[in-house]
């Protein structure tokens, strides 16, 4: 990854990752057993796992170091995070629910979707046991082709090469949502479902045309793409927002600005989502309040504030676009901060 974006050098595998971890919390000079909290995220090269990175460390704090007063790290005393690789946010939601990880980053939408168990989370059911942590940043859908290729609209796709996006994520949910706007369906594209570094590799090769990826503008793999060949953003004209609209209410009007990819100097419009943090309804009122706190942390904010995306995390917007309830101890802090929420963790500010 680029200098632009400050990414960490490690992509240990998880098994690696929590090896090390639980060592460290061994080390623990205090004796105390380390908790650990993992954050589903998504592939290595998306805003995801980006961001997760940035809050694991920053709500991370080793048992008996300094206290955030002294200089010392302003975490959660003993509590151990790591930021883990997945296929993205249905994935993330599922194993949330499921008890298999503590907490997931989710497209403001498809968590919507799981936690009352419509679209493709039907035969789920409804995941009622989803609570909310914060909005970390908005995100947009980006349709990403070569500068010189001939596909200017959604339209174009019919009969192209397309990567939709990798199953169990969110903008593979989405696309499909897009094509089908556009009256296409998957038969009627050649796609494939790839990471986003697969199908930037694979966009650089010409063996396929396109690609789509929803995420936090700039995405890692997407800046990274645009630095090495000419790129361009398909724009999502209106007449397919309005038909996406009837669908679900929460579709909304993104802009991508003019210079967020080398080479790309007009604005883009889109679809805009937000990035949600997302944890069970199980996890302790009083870890989640303090887990909420570091998040919000100043030193926190500088950490994030290193990163393109950490930039867009701000309290004055954690609670934007929500469509699970916050989890009670996220609540607790907000509520005490003077932010608008009930006593009962209900849903915050719409779009």
């Amino acid at each position: 990854m680029s200098a632009k974006f400050g990414l960490w050098s490690c992509r240990a595998q998880p098994a690696a990752v929590f090896a090390l971890v639980f060592l460290w919390g061994l080390a623990s000079p205090s004796g105390q057993e380390a908790r650990f909290f993992r954050i589903g995220a998504a592939a290595t090269s998306g805003t995801f796992f980006e961001i997760g990175e940035v809050i694991a460390s920053a709500i991370s704090k080793s048992a008996g170091s300094p206290s955030c007063e002294r200089g010392g790290n302003c975490g959660v005393p003993g509590l151990v995070a790591v930021t883990q690789a997945t296929q993205g946010s249905v994935e993330n939601l599922r194993m949330i629910a499921a008890g298999q990880i503590e907490s997931g980053i989710a497209q403001s939408d498809v968590a919507g979707w799981a936690y009352a168990g419509t679209g493709i989370f039907s035969a789920d059911g409804p995941m009622k046991n989803l609570r909310a942590i914060a909005s970390l940043f908005p995100e947009s859908l980006q349709l990403v082709v070569r500068a010189d290729s001939p596909l200017h609209t959604v339209f174009d796709l019919k009969g192209k090469r397309i990567s939709l996006g990798q199953k169990g994520s969110g903008t593979l949910a989405d696309s499909r949502i897009v094509l089908a706007a556009a009256g296409l369906m998957e038969k009627d594209i050649a796609a494939e479902y790839l990471r986003p570094s697969a199908a930037a590799a694979k966009i650089i090769e010409g063996s396929i045309d396109g690609f789509f990826l929803i995420g936090g503008a700039p995405v890692p793999a997407i800046y990274e793409l645009a630095a090495t060949i000419p790129i361009r953003l398909i724009p999502i004209g209106d007449d397919i927002l309005a038909k996406m609209r009837q669908r679900s209410s929460s579709y909304r009007r993104s802009v991508i600005p003019a210079g967020t990819y080398p080479g790309i100097s007009v604005e883009t419009p889109s679809i805009g989502f937000n990035a949600l943090w997302i944890v069970s309804a199980d996890a302790s009122d009083d870890l989640i309040f303090d887990i909420t706190k570091a998040l919000w942390n100043p030193e926190t904010q500088r950490l994030l504030d290193a990163h393109a995306i950490g930039k867009q995390v701000r309290l004055s917007n954690a609670l934007e676009g929500l469509s699970v309830p916050l989890h009670p101890g996220a609540t607790r802090f907000y509520r005490e901060a003077g932010l608008p929420v009930d006593d009962e963790g209900a849903l915050g500010k719409r779009d």
